[in-house]
Protein backbone atom coordinates (compact mmCIF):
# COMPACT_ATOMS: atom_id res chain seq x y z
CA UNK A 1 0.00 0.00 0.00
CA UNK A 2 1.21 3.74 -0.61
CA UNK A 3 2.18 5.61 1.85
CA UNK A 4 2.03 10.06 1.83
CA UNK A 5 5.66 10.59 0.33
CA UNK A 6 5.72 13.73 2.23
CA UNK A 7 6.70 11.71 5.33
CA UNK A 8 9.88 10.73 3.25
CA UNK A 9 11.67 14.44 3.29
CA UNK A 10 11.61 14.35 7.09
CA UNK A 11 14.66 12.76 8.27
CA UNK A 12 15.09 11.03 11.36
CA UNK A 13 16.98 13.17 14.01
CA UNK A 14 20.36 12.79 15.26
CA UNK A 15 18.46 13.29 18.74
CA UNK A 16 16.35 10.10 18.09
CA UNK A 17 19.40 7.88 17.94
CA UNK A 18 21.10 9.66 21.53
CA UNK A 19 17.42 9.20 22.62
CA UNK A 20 17.14 5.25 21.53
CA UNK A 21 21.00 4.50 23.57
CA UNK A 22 20.13 6.63 26.67
CA UNK A 23 16.88 4.00 27.02
CA UNK A 24 19.09 1.43 26.57
CA UNK A 25 21.68 1.75 28.76
CA UNK A 26 18.99 2.85 31.50
CA UNK A 27 17.09 -0.49 30.56
CA UNK A 28 20.64 -2.34 31.67
CA UNK A 29 20.89 -1.64 35.11
CA UNK A 30 23.87 1.80 34.13
CA UNK A 31 23.20 5.16 35.14
CA UNK A 32 22.95 7.48 32.83
CA UNK A 33 23.02 11.58 33.34
CA UNK A 34 19.97 12.72 31.27
CA UNK A 35 21.17 16.29 30.49
CA UNK A 36 19.63 15.45 26.94
CA UNK A 37 15.82 16.48 27.54
CA UNK A 38 14.31 19.85 27.66
CA UNK A 39 11.37 18.94 30.80
CA UNK A 40 12.09 20.94 33.78
CA UNK A 41 12.47 18.74 37.03
CA UNK A 42 10.40 21.27 38.99
CA UNK A 43 7.01 19.41 39.96
CA UNK A 44 3.62 20.98 38.70
CA UNK A 45 2.88 23.59 41.38
CA UNK A 46 0.26 21.81 43.92
CA UNK A 47 -2.18 24.58 43.47
CA UNK A 48 -2.46 23.92 39.91
CA UNK A 49 -3.09 20.04 40.50
CA UNK A 50 -6.21 21.36 43.21
CA UNK A 51 -7.88 23.45 40.39
CA UNK A 52 -7.69 20.72 38.02
CA UNK A 53 -9.04 18.32 40.35
CA UNK A 54 -11.69 20.13 41.78
CA UNK A 55 -12.86 20.65 37.82
CA UNK A 56 -13.03 17.04 37.18
CA UNK A 57 -15.23 16.79 40.50
CA UNK A 58 -17.17 19.28 38.80
CA UNK A 59 -17.72 18.06 35.91
CA UNK A 60 -15.53 19.52 33.26
CA UNK A 61 -15.17 16.22 31.88
CA UNK A 62 -17.23 16.38 28.93
CA UNK A 63 -16.24 18.53 25.52
CA UNK A 64 -15.38 22.10 25.70
CA UNK A 65 -15.76 24.68 23.36
CA UNK A 66 -13.40 24.83 20.24
CA UNK A 67 -11.75 28.07 20.51
CA UNK A 68 -11.24 27.30 24.59
CA UNK A 69 -13.52 27.99 27.62
CA UNK A 70 -13.62 31.88 28.15
CA UNK A 71 -12.05 31.65 31.77
CA UNK A 72 -8.86 30.72 29.69
CA UNK A 73 -8.89 32.99 26.67
CA UNK A 74 -9.82 35.85 28.93
CA UNK A 75 -6.32 34.67 31.20
CA UNK A 76 -3.90 34.46 28.10
CA UNK A 77 -5.02 38.24 26.89
CA UNK A 78 -4.76 39.39 30.34
CA UNK A 79 -1.10 37.54 30.86
CA UNK A 80 -0.27 38.88 27.47
CA UNK A 81 -1.27 43.03 28.60
CA UNK A 82 0.57 42.01 31.76
CA UNK A 83 3.31 40.54 30.64
CA UNK A 84 4.01 42.05 27.39
CA UNK A 85 2.21 44.62 26.85
CA UNK A 86 0.30 43.01 23.82
CA UNK A 87 -3.48 43.34 23.34
CA UNK A 88 -5.57 40.53 21.64
CA UNK A 89 -9.06 40.35 22.15
CA UNK A 90 -10.17 36.91 23.65
CA UNK A 91 -13.31 36.51 21.89
CA UNK A 92 -11.86 36.48 18.53
CA UNK A 93 -8.03 36.83 18.79
CA UNK A 94 -6.66 34.22 20.98
CA UNK A 95 -7.63 29.92 20.49
CA UNK A 96 -6.28 27.37 22.88
CA UNK A 97 -4.40 24.61 21.66
CA UNK A 98 -2.92 21.33 22.60
CA UNK A 99 0.36 22.58 24.04
CA UNK A 100 2.82 25.18 21.92
CA UNK A 101 3.63 22.56 19.25
CA UNK A 102 0.03 22.08 18.19
CA UNK A 103 -0.40 25.96 18.73
CA UNK A 104 2.25 25.99 16.08
CA UNK A 105 1.24 23.53 13.66
CA UNK A 106 -2.11 25.31 13.19
CA UNK A 107 -0.78 28.85 12.84
CA UNK A 108 1.35 27.29 9.88
CA UNK A 109 -1.46 25.51 8.51
CA UNK A 110 -3.24 28.78 8.27
CA UNK A 111 -1.26 30.57 6.57
CA UNK A 112 0.61 28.32 3.89
CA UNK A 113 0.02 26.74 0.81
CA UNK A 114 1.91 24.15 -1.46
CA UNK A 115 5.00 25.59 -2.45
CA UNK A 116 5.41 28.35 0.09
CA UNK A 117 8.72 29.21 1.41
CA UNK A 118 9.31 29.64 5.40
CA UNK A 119 12.62 31.45 6.38
CA UNK A 120 14.08 30.02 9.91
CA UNK A 121 16.93 30.57 11.92
CA UNK A 122 19.83 27.89 11.39
CA UNK A 123 20.34 26.63 14.12
CA UNK A 124 16.63 25.84 15.19
CA UNK A 125 14.32 23.05 16.85
CA UNK A 126 13.75 20.80 14.38
CA UNK A 127 9.97 21.11 14.82
CA UNK A 128 9.95 24.57 13.13
CA UNK A 129 11.30 22.88 10.04
CA UNK A 130 9.29 19.50 10.07
CA UNK A 131 6.04 21.40 10.17
CA UNK A 132 7.05 23.39 7.20
CA UNK A 133 7.93 20.55 5.52
CA UNK A 134 4.55 18.03 6.20
CA UNK A 135 2.79 21.08 5.31
CA UNK A 136 3.91 20.76 1.62
CA UNK A 137 6.13 23.86 2.05
CA UNK A 138 9.54 24.69 1.84
CA UNK A 139 11.91 25.46 4.26
CA UNK A 140 15.06 28.23 3.71
CA UNK A 141 17.77 28.19 6.39
CA UNK A 142 18.86 31.49 7.39
CA UNK A 143 22.54 31.28 9.40
CA UNK A 144 22.74 32.37 12.44
CA UNK A 145 26.36 31.50 13.05
CA UNK A 146 27.88 31.48 16.36
CA UNK A 147 29.90 34.60 15.42
CA UNK A 148 27.00 36.72 15.83
CA UNK A 149 25.62 35.13 18.46
CA UNK A 150 23.49 33.13 17.06
CA UNK A 151 21.11 35.95 16.03
CA UNK A 152 20.58 35.96 12.34
CA UNK A 153 21.59 39.29 11.04
CA UNK A 154 18.94 41.67 8.49
CA UNK A 155 21.38 41.81 5.55
CA UNK A 156 21.09 37.41 5.51
CA UNK A 157 17.44 37.65 6.34
CA UNK A 158 17.46 39.62 3.05
CA UNK A 159 19.62 37.36 1.24
CA UNK A 160 16.88 34.40 2.24
CA UNK A 161 14.04 36.23 0.56
CA UNK A 162 12.39 34.99 -2.64
CA UNK A 163 9.46 35.87 -4.41
CA UNK A 164 7.55 32.36 -2.72
CA UNK A 165 8.44 33.44 0.58
CA UNK A 166 5.38 33.75 2.62
CA UNK A 167 6.68 33.43 6.29
CA UNK A 168 9.57 33.63 8.80
CA UNK A 169 9.95 31.95 11.90
CA UNK A 170 11.34 33.41 15.16
CA UNK A 171 11.92 31.42 18.34
CA UNK A 172 13.53 33.58 21.46
CA UNK A 173 14.89 32.78 23.43
CA UNK A 174 15.97 30.50 21.59
CA UNK A 175 16.19 26.27 21.90
CA UNK A 176 19.04 25.55 21.59
CA UNK A 177 21.06 28.60 22.21
CA UNK A 178 19.40 30.57 24.43
CA UNK A 179 19.77 33.57 22.44
CA UNK A 180 16.97 36.46 22.10
CA UNK A 181 17.91 39.86 20.42
CA UNK A 182 16.86 43.49 21.38
CA UNK A 183 14.18 45.41 20.94
CA UNK A 184 15.68 47.44 18.28
CA UNK A 185 16.56 44.17 16.14
CA UNK A 186 13.21 42.77 16.35
CA UNK A 187 11.71 46.35 15.24
CA UNK A 188 14.03 46.10 12.19
CA UNK A 189 12.89 42.60 11.35
CA UNK A 190 9.17 43.65 11.50
CA UNK A 191 10.46 45.98 8.96
CA UNK A 192 11.94 43.60 6.68
CA UNK A 193 7.97 41.73 7.03
CA UNK A 194 6.18 44.42 6.29
CA UNK A 195 8.75 45.22 3.37
CA UNK A 196 7.87 42.10 2.10
CA UNK A 197 4.49 41.45 2.94
CA UNK A 198 5.21 38.40 4.80
CA UNK A 199 4.08 36.47 8.24
CA UNK A 200 6.43 36.79 11.40
CA UNK A 201 5.33 33.52 13.48
CA UNK A 202 7.22 33.81 16.75
CA UNK A 203 7.82 31.16 19.12
CA UNK A 204 7.53 32.22 22.86
CA UNK A 205 7.93 29.01 25.24
CA UNK A 206 10.73 30.19 26.59
CA UNK A 207 9.82 33.52 27.42
CA UNK A 208 9.52 33.39 31.31
CA UNK A 209 13.00 32.17 31.36
CA UNK A 210 15.73 35.03 31.00
CA UNK A 211 18.66 35.59 32.68
CA UNK A 212 19.23 39.47 32.28
CA UNK A 213 16.85 41.94 30.48
CA UNK A 214 13.73 40.89 29.85
CA UNK A 215 13.18 39.72 26.01
CA UNK A 216 10.65 41.81 23.90
CA UNK A 217 7.36 39.94 22.60
CA UNK A 218 7.00 40.07 18.82
CA UNK A 219 3.58 40.85 19.41
CA UNK A 220 4.92 44.53 21.17
CA UNK A 221 5.08 46.31 17.86
CA UNK A 222 1.34 47.35 17.50
CA UNK A 223 1.62 48.19 13.45
CA UNK A 224 2.83 44.89 13.01
CA UNK A 225 -0.11 43.05 14.95
CA UNK A 226 -1.83 42.89 11.69
CA UNK A 227 0.98 40.11 10.21
CA UNK A 228 2.01 38.65 14.01
CA UNK A 229 0.87 35.34 14.94
CA UNK A 230 2.29 34.67 18.46
CA UNK A 231 2.96 30.91 20.07
CA UNK A 232 3.50 29.86 23.65
CA UNK A 233 2.51 27.31 25.81
CA UNK A 234 1.99 27.00 29.83
CA UNK A 235 4.78 24.06 29.34
CA UNK A 236 8.14 25.72 30.62
CA UNK A 237 6.66 28.63 32.70
CA UNK A 238 4.99 26.79 34.97
CA UNK A 239 6.21 23.38 34.62
CA UNK A 240 3.17 21.85 32.98
CA UNK A 241 5.15 19.92 29.76
CA UNK A 242 2.91 16.95 30.13
CA UNK A 243 -0.32 19.00 30.80
CA UNK A 244 -0.44 20.07 27.05
CA UNK A 245 -2.26 23.53 26.48
CA UNK A 246 -0.65 26.38 25.09
CA UNK A 247 -2.56 29.02 22.39
CA UNK A 248 -2.31 31.15 19.65
CA UNK A 249 -2.91 35.03 19.72
CA UNK A 250 -3.32 36.41 15.89
CA UNK A 251 -5.62 38.41 13.61
CA UNK A 252 -9.08 37.11 13.28
CA UNK A 253 -8.43 35.99 9.71
CA UNK A 254 -5.85 33.33 11.45
CA UNK A 255 -7.72 31.95 14.63
CA UNK A 256 -10.48 31.24 12.13
CA UNK A 257 -8.70 29.21 9.65
CA UNK A 258 -6.55 27.84 13.18
CA UNK A 259 -9.85 27.01 14.70
CA UNK A 260 -11.45 25.30 11.45
CA UNK A 261 -8.11 23.01 11.41
CA UNK A 262 -8.57 22.36 15.86
CA UNK A 263 -12.24 22.00 15.10
CA UNK A 264 -11.57 19.02 12.68
CA UNK A 265 -8.42 17.15 14.84
CA UNK A 266 -8.71 17.61 17.88
CA UNK A 267 -12.20 18.86 18.86
CA UNK A 268 -11.19 20.88 22.22
CA UNK A 269 -8.56 20.64 24.96
CA UNK A 270 -9.62 19.22 27.69
CA UNK A 271 -11.74 21.43 29.83
CA UNK A 272 -10.21 20.30 33.50
CA UNK A 273 -6.95 21.25 32.07
CA UNK A 274 -8.02 24.71 30.67
CA UNK A 275 -9.53 25.26 34.10
CA UNK A 276 -6.33 24.95 35.55
CA UNK A 277 -4.53 26.72 33.07
CA UNK A 278 -6.32 29.06 33.87
CA UNK A 279 -5.48 29.75 37.68
CA UNK A 280 -2.46 29.42 36.09
CA UNK A 281 -1.63 32.24 34.55
CA UNK A 282 -3.91 34.68 36.38
CA UNK A 283 -3.20 33.68 40.11
CA UNK A 284 -0.39 35.95 41.95
CA UNK A 285 1.01 32.98 43.31
CA UNK A 286 1.85 31.27 40.55
CA UNK A 287 3.49 34.24 38.98
CA UNK A 288 6.07 34.36 42.14
CA UNK A 289 6.83 30.32 41.31
CA UNK A 290 7.29 30.89 37.67
CA UNK A 291 9.64 33.59 38.71
CA UNK A 292 11.23 31.10 41.23
CA UNK A 293 11.93 28.77 38.57
CA UNK A 294 13.28 31.30 36.84
CA UNK A 295 15.92 32.18 39.49
CA UNK A 296 16.15 28.23 39.96
CA UNK A 297 17.56 28.02 36.53
CA UNK A 298 19.92 30.87 36.76
CA UNK A 299 21.08 29.31 39.57
CA UNK A 300 22.07 26.53 37.86
CA UNK A 301 23.94 28.37 35.05
CA UNK A 302 25.75 30.44 37.54
CA UNK A 303 26.31 26.95 39.22
CA UNK A 304 27.68 25.41 35.50
CA UNK A 305 29.94 28.45 34.67
CA UNK A 306 31.63 27.84 38.40
CA UNK A 307 32.17 24.52 37.25
CA UNK A 308 33.32 25.01 33.81
CA UNK A 309 36.18 27.91 35.34
CA UNK A 310 37.48 24.89 37.63
CA UNK A 311 38.19 22.43 34.71
CA UNK A 312 38.85 24.67 32.18
CA UNK A 313 39.80 23.44 28.45
CA UNK A 314 40.70 24.85 25.21
CA UNK A 315 39.28 22.27 23.97
CA UNK A 316 35.50 23.20 24.57
CA UNK A 317 34.14 26.68 24.98
CA UNK A 318 31.26 27.76 27.36
CA UNK A 319 29.12 30.81 27.12
CA UNK A 320 26.27 30.94 29.49
CA UNK A 321 22.93 31.52 27.76
CA UNK A 322 20.74 34.95 27.66
CA UNK A 323 17.80 32.59 27.99
CA UNK A 324 15.94 28.91 28.45
CA UNK A 325 17.72 26.23 30.05
CA UNK A 326 20.20 25.17 27.47
CA UNK A 327 24.16 25.49 27.26
CA UNK A 328 25.36 25.21 23.88
CA UNK A 329 29.30 23.76 24.10
CA UNK A 330 31.31 24.85 21.69
CA UNK A 331 33.20 21.79 20.32
CA UNK A 332 34.43 22.53 16.89
CA UNK A 333 38.17 22.95 18.63
CA UNK A 334 38.05 19.36 18.25
CA UNK A 335 37.35 18.95 15.00
CA UNK A 336 34.52 16.00 15.75
CA UNK A 337 30.96 15.87 13.81
CA UNK A 338 28.65 16.66 17.29
CA UNK A 339 27.01 13.36 17.36
CA UNK A 340 30.20 11.31 17.70
CA UNK A 341 31.20 13.53 20.02
CA UNK A 342 27.68 13.02 22.14
CA UNK A 343 27.77 9.36 21.25
CA UNK A 344 31.70 8.84 23.26
CA UNK A 345 30.58 11.36 26.24
CA UNK A 346 27.06 9.10 26.79
CA UNK A 347 29.67 5.76 26.55
CA UNK A 348 32.52 6.67 28.71
CA UNK A 349 31.12 9.40 30.84
CA UNK A 350 27.14 7.97 30.85
CA UNK A 351 25.99 11.62 30.02
CA UNK A 352 23.27 12.78 27.49
CA UNK A 353 23.35 15.19 25.86
CA UNK A 354 21.93 15.95 22.59
CA UNK A 355 24.25 16.85 18.69
CA UNK A 356 24.06 20.31 17.99
CA UNK A 357 24.01 18.82 14.00
CA UNK A 358 20.35 18.08 15.10
CA UNK A 359 19.30 21.85 14.88
CA UNK A 360 20.76 22.82 11.71
CA UNK A 361 24.06 23.32 9.65
CA UNK A 362 24.91 26.16 12.25
CA UNK A 363 24.91 23.90 15.28
CA UNK A 364 27.91 21.20 13.69
CA UNK A 365 30.37 21.19 16.21
CA UNK A 366 28.03 22.38 19.10
CA UNK A 367 26.41 19.95 21.84
CA UNK A 368 23.04 20.95 24.00
CA UNK A 369 23.02 20.37 27.52
CA UNK A 370 19.82 20.97 29.53
CA UNK A 371 19.99 22.62 32.94
CA UNK A 372 16.38 21.72 33.37
CA UNK A 373 18.12 18.56 35.32
CA UNK A 374 18.21 18.43 38.85
CA UNK A 375 20.84 20.15 41.02
CA UNK A 376 22.20 16.90 41.53
CA UNK A 377 22.79 16.18 38.03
Amino acid sequence: MELNRQFELLRQSPTVAIFDRVAALKASGRRIISLHVGDPDFGTPPAVLDVAFRAMRNGLTHYGPSRGIPDLRSAVASKLRRDNNVFYDPETEILITHGGIHAYYLAMQSVLNPGDEVLVPDPTWATHTNMVTMLRGGVVRVPAPAENEFIPSIEAWEQAFTPRTRAIVLNYPSNPTGAYPTREYLSQLHNFAAKHNLWVVSDEVYENLYYGEKPTSAGAFPDAKERTILVNSLSKTYAMTGWRVGYLAAPENVIENALKAGQNSITCVVPFIQKAAAFALSDEGMQTAAAEMRAACARRCELISRIVKEFESEKVLVTPPQGAFYFFLDFRALKMCSLEICERILEEAGVGLVPGSAFGNCGEGFVRMTIAASDAD
